[in-house]
């Protein structure tokens, strides 16, 4: 577990060091006192009341029916708190994006959100910023536990969401942590009940709703799905049912978003939502893939797929490429292969039996490369922000058009150009073609 607290001067805890840290918030303290900030309490409320009041105003203003976002182009010119706009600022965030701009306006008001976006439009921009506002209006401090509860099906998913948070966060006076699997249980047990913001998987929280008994969400303000209709498939069923059992209904605000969003009436029904908002800006788009993605696909027998790779990976070798492959054990022969081979690349493994370390340091390692060959099921498929991906190759064909949509998603992302290669066998070309094309997909055949 990572458990970092999110401070007004960007500092952190960590398990490496606890005496630190001690003196860390012994200082601030000291400090506060010193220059006055914070020594005075009852000023800083005050500030902080005569803020959030403004902030309702002009959130009232909005819901006026002819009030109109289209003239919005900078985050300052949204109802958010100073301590918001200074993380957006640091971050170089500075416009919103159209998911953002159209989704702000109801979550900043506490409604229900249902939020779909084709990939990297800044969905995850999207629920941080009214996470930490809801916290903000409600004085949430350290002292009064779980206020936010962020959910999403992978990982390496939830690290990214946790490093974004804890970046445009850095000004709140808020506790934030990630509880992931294969991180010390007892560590993260001890940690728990002191975060205001918990990012995790779903089988991770649920153990420790089931064996932590200091773990308490009876407080809980904000719940968000990423990935919302991954998290809500069968395959998470189970988990998810027996988590939303235990968290509380009343009074809290329920955000899912996804690239591929599902409106399943028992779905919805399941989270507890409430009159939810349904927004997508493109759902009446021509295409479903962003603009700056070129898509293409080749038709070849299965025995001349891994020569085809082979001569792809040599022409590019200068390129930053993806490879999309069916299982775990697919994923590891083909990048023993090509070392043993002597690729002029650099080639990585991602896939799910793999030690969290050492999946977290590919991960991290291949978002810092310039170029390379990174090998991976669909562990990788959803959400991951890798910058600069050349190319997106599907070796295998995916199981649907959710799957290929969300694979060449992390090419193309935030207005850059990008490429994606699909490979078909023969039998697979009708009815997968036949299929993307229903939904929006265009691709051009190459030989």
């Amino acid at each position: 577990m990572l458990y970092q607290v999110i401070t007004r001067d960007g500092s952190t805890m960590s398990k490496s060091e606890p005496a630190r840290s001690t003196r860390m918030r012994r200082d601030r303290h000291h400090h506060k006192k010193k220059d006055g900030y914070g020594g005075n309490r009852k000023s800083k409320s005050k500030k902080e009341e005569e803020e959030i009041a403004g902030l309702r105003e002009k959130l009232a203003a909005m819901s006026d029916p002819d009030s109109s976002t289209s003239a919005i182009t900078s985050f300052s010119q949204l109802p958010l708190s100073s301590s918001t706009l200074r993380g957006l600022s640091d971050c170089s965030f500075s416009s919103p994006t159209e998911i953002q701009l159209e989704s702000l306006p109801f979550s900043l008001r506490g409604r229900d959100v249902l939020g779909a976006a084709k990939t990297g439009s800044g969905k995850t921009l999207a629920f941080i910023v009214p996470l930490l506002e809801r916290l903000f209006s409600l004085h949430w401090s350290r002292l009064d536990g779980l206020g936010a509860l962020v959910i999403t099906p992978t990982r390496e998913l939830a690290y990214q969401i946790f490093e974004q948070l804890r970046k445009v966060g850095r000004h709140h006076d808020l506790s934030a942590g990630l509880v992931i699997g294969g991180k010390d249980l007892h560590f993260e047990s001890s940690r728990l009940s002191h975060c205001n913001v918990v990012v995790c998987t779903p089988g991770r929280l649920l153990q420790h709703m089931d064996e932590n008994p200091q773990f308490d969400a009876s407080s809980l303000r904000v719940l968000v799905l990423d990935e919302a209709d991954r998290c809500l498939e069968m395959g998470f069923a189970q988990q998810m049912n027996a988590i939303l059992e235990q968290l509380p209904r009343e009074e809290r605000q329920t955000l899912l978003f996804s690239a591929t969003q599902t409106r399943s009436v028992r779905d919805l029904a399941r989270v507890g939502m409430r009159e939810p908002v349904f927004v997508s800006v493109h759902e009446h788009a021509s295409r479903a893939a962003p603009d700056e993605l070129s898509e293409h696909y080749m038709v070849c027998d299965l025995e001349q797929k891994l020569d085809l790779l082979w001569s792809f990976v040599k022409s590019h070798r200068r390129k930053k490429i993806l490879v999309f492959l069916q299982s775990c054990k697919q994923v590891r022969y083909y990048c023993d292969l090509f070392r043993r081979l002597r690729a002029p690349t650099q080639v990585a493994a991602l896939y799910g039996t793999l030690n969290q370390l050492r999946r977290m340091a590919i991960y991290r390692e291949f978002c810092e490369a310039g170029s390379g060959v990174l090998m991976a099921t669909d562990l990788a498929g959803r959400g991951l922000d890798f910058p600069t991906v050349d190319w997106v190759v599907q070796l295998d064909c995916p199981e649907d058009w959710k799957a290929y949509n969300h694979r060449v998603g992390r090419t193309a992302r935030n207005h850059a150009n990008g490429q994606a290669l699909l490979m078909l066998l023969p039998s697979e070309e009708q009815a997968m073609l036949k299929q993307l094309r229903i939904h929006k997909f265009s691709l051009e055949r190459i030989e």
